[in-house]
């Protein structure tokens, strides 16, 4: 069996801006996955939110937006060592609402009135 495909934020190139706007994205694609049951929190944890990457967005980010998904998305699976089956589910779904709505709150960050994107980050 092949180890699971994991995304290193450090590999990615690009602007701050550009960086962030895919770090937004790709956390949008893994929450549908894992509210959709295709991933499991333990599958993003190795392909997503593992050390590497908490330790990019806390050092090249530096938006407590950034951070906050990090650290929601590290938790994930330990909803389910704690909780019963069914809280854990009511949980993990509430927590990527959370996570969801940071995503969209840093695309909005980088969006002008008028659609255009910031040039700065």
């Amino acid at each position: 069996m092949r180890p699971p495909f994991r995304i290193a934020l450090s590999d990615t190139s690009g602007s701050l801006t550009q960086q962030l706007e895919l770090f937004a994205l790709v956390n949008l694609g893994l929450v549908q996955s894992l509210a959709s049951g295709i991933l499991t929190p333990t599958d993003a944890i190795h392909r997503f939110y593992h050390a590497d990457n908490c330790l990019y967005v806390q050092k090249q980010f530096r938006i407590k937006e950034a951070n906050a998904i990090m650290s929601h998305g590290v938790q994930l699976a330990d909803l389910f060592d704690a909780l019963s089956a069914e809280e854990a589910q009511r949980e993990l779904n509430y927590e990527l609402e959370i996570i969801r709505s940071l995503c969209l709150k840093l695309l909005a960050k980088r969006r002008l009135p008028n659609g255009t994107h910031r040039a700065t980050a």
